[in-house]
């Protein structure tokens, strides 16, 4: 897991070579099933508005790049946030690793400054990768 208030870089543990050798390993069946990125974010209330509307055209600017097929933001409501703080969620889907790996790479450090210079501490971010699931029996 990884935290947007360490660097504007991609975090080491997203793009360390151990988290490349993990998806590496799926077989390919799996890898082009399709990813989904998860960014937690947890926003000081105060901040809230101005954030919100930085964040919808932030996940749009990220829709548009090659290999992201979609995205949506959710406030979270269990579990409940500390007082004072909104809780909301970002799934990304993407084609496949490969996608992930160039916005991690190519993109990410860029995107991510962009908020930290806007909000600065104002907010946390914690970051997660899942590959879609096959049906049962496949």
């Amino acid at each position: 897991m990884c935290t947007a208030s360490c660097s504007p870089s991609p975090p080491a543990s997203c793009s360390s070579p151990r988290w490349r050798s993990r998806y590496e390993r799926m077989p390919m069946t799996a890898r082009d099933r399709g990813v989904v990125y998860e960014v937690n974010l947890d926003v000081e209330a105060a901040a809230i508005d101005a954030f919100r509307v930085w964040l919808h055209a932030h996940v749009a600017e990220i829709r548009a790049l090659p290999g992201f097929l979609g995205a949506r933001v959710f406030d979270v409501v269990d579990p409940e946030p500390a007082g004072g703080r909104v809780a909301l969620c970002v799934q990304y889907r993407l084609r496949d690793t490969a996608a992930l790996e160039d916005y991690l790479r190519e993109h990410a450090p860029r995107m991510r400054a962009d908020g930290l210079a806007r909000f600065g501490g104002r907010f946390v971010a914690s970051r997660r990768v899942m590959a879609v699931s096959p049906p049962a029996g496949d």
